[in-house]
């Protein structure tokens, strides 16, 4: 199948973050999210180390996570003294906001022969290739890199290691109509040619 230039330029022109707030709260169907992460493990990958790992939650998996980071939240923030109990609440309640959140995860290679950077650059390529998908599909999406990503504590729920890196959270949902467009500055303000 060949893809003509102009349509790949639309997808990539089209590709936007929607964040929960604008989810209609339909569900989205699983083999939509199945192919988002099918198309996620075709990204490029140094040596084929394929370092992303992926935990889908939806249904009964959205209460089983959103009470794990509420109680990771309060027991790490308490014991250091920067508990917000706002936090704490949204922690509890958002991932219901969502039909899915796939946690994302940075598995590194046991013989660590890549530098960390290079995994967690094809990590991100996987995100966008599940960015991409969802636009495709018509589908929401948005990466969170907040709450506990960055909690040691948290990566043994999601079965990462200590060596390994929680990326953070991709919410999915079908998006409302009438979203406000992208925008972006002029890429010649960000390029420099050497003639």
């Amino acid at each position: 199948m060949k893809i003509t230039s102009e349509a790949f330029n639309e997808l990539i022109l089209s590709r936007r973050s929607v964040f929960p707030k604008d989810y209609t709260g339909q569900k989205v169907d699983d083999a939509i999210v199945k192919q988002m992460l099918e198309n996620a493990n075709w990204a490029p990958t140094h040596r084929l180390t394929e370092p992303w790992r992926f935990v889908v939650f939806t249904g009964d998996g959205l209460k089983k996570l959103a009470a794990f980071q509420g109680e990771c939240y309060k027991q790490v923030t308490q014991a250091n003294g920067t508990f917000d109990e706002k936090k704490y609440e949204g922690l509890k309640t958002k991932p219901f906001e969502s039909s899915h959140i796939i946690a994302v995860g940075m598995k590194r290679d046991e013989k660590k022969s890549l530098p960390e950077w290079e995994e967690m650059g094809a990590v991100f390529c996987a995100i966008e290739n599940i960015y991409l998908t969802a636009t495709v599909y018509g589908v929401g999406c948005y990466l969170s890199t907040g709450g506990i990503t960055n909690f040691e504590e948290a990566k043994d729920f999601f079965g990462l290691r200590n060596e390994d890196k929680l990326i953070g959270f991709i919410h999915v949902g079908m998006p409302k109509e009438g979203l406000p467009p992208r925008k972006r500055k002029s890429v010649d303000e960000k390029i420099k040619w050497i003639l």
